[in-house]
Parts: structure tokens; C-alpha cells; sequence
């Protein structure tokens, strides 16, 4: 139950994770701001949105990280089921197999008229 809710937990953590790195700006972000665009930071704050998605990406960072470690040791611990398809050898069988005898004359069964003993017909 904990491996399945460390996973959503994961996930989660995974998207927003990648939700906050494309909503930051690069470097050269700033430069359009002396053109006339310098309104956009107005939405988080006259400080703009720098410190706030800096912040938010690094804890998440670390969450991200942290709980890798403990999925990938919880899964290390675990026994690995066998796989009826990895084993694609033949089997070998233990017995030989039997032969079955040869038949005897009481089995052969007898013919009374003089007809060839074929299911062709004779031309």
C-alpha cells in the first residue's frame, strides 16, 4: 500500500516538477522588458515571480529526489518473480519414451476373400 502511494506521490511531484521549469524564465527573459514587456511579473508581486519558482523547483527538486531514493530501496529489497517466458529452454524429459511392440500375429487380422487388402480400387 505505502510503494502505491509513494508512486502517485511521484507522479505528482513529477508534473508539477515539470509544470515549474517551463513556467520560469531564462536568462535572457529580462531583455524584452526594456522593449515594453516588463509587465509581465505583475502576476505574482511587484518582486516578481523569480524567488517564488526558484524556491517552489527546489523543494520539489528535493521531494523528486528523496522519494527515488526510497522507491528505488523498497524495490531492491523485493524478490523478483520468474517469468515463465524468460526460460525458453526445451525441457528434458525423465523417462524415454515408450516404444510400443511390435504387434503379434493374433493382432493382425485375417482376410477371408481374395480381395487385395487396399482401400484403392482396382481398375
Amino acid at each position: 500500500m505505502f510503494y502505491e502511494v509513494l508512486i502517485v506521490v511521484y507522479l505528482i511531484v513529477a508534473i508539477m516538477l515539470i509544470g515549474f521549469v517551463l513556467i520560469q524564465q531564462g536568462k535572457g527573459a529580462d531583455m524584452g522588458a526594456s522593449f515594453g514587456s516588463g509587465g509581465s511579473n505583475t502576476v505574482f508581486g511587484s518582486t516578481g515571480s523569480g524567488n517564488f519558482l526558484t524556491r517552489t523547483t527546489a523543494i520539489l527538486a528535493t521531494f523528486f529526489f528523496v522519494i527515488s531514493l526510497i522507491l528505488g530501496n523498497q524495490t531492491a529489497d523485493k524478490e523478483k518473480a520468474v517469468d515463465d517466458w524468460q526460460n525458453i529452454e526445451v525441457p528434458v524429459l525423465d523417462e524415454p519414451a515408450q516404444s510400443t511392440p511390435a504387434p503379434v500375429e493374433s493382432d493382425v487380422p485375417v482376410t477371408t476373400s481374395d480381395a487385395p487388402a487396399s482401400d484403392v480400387p482396382q481398375s
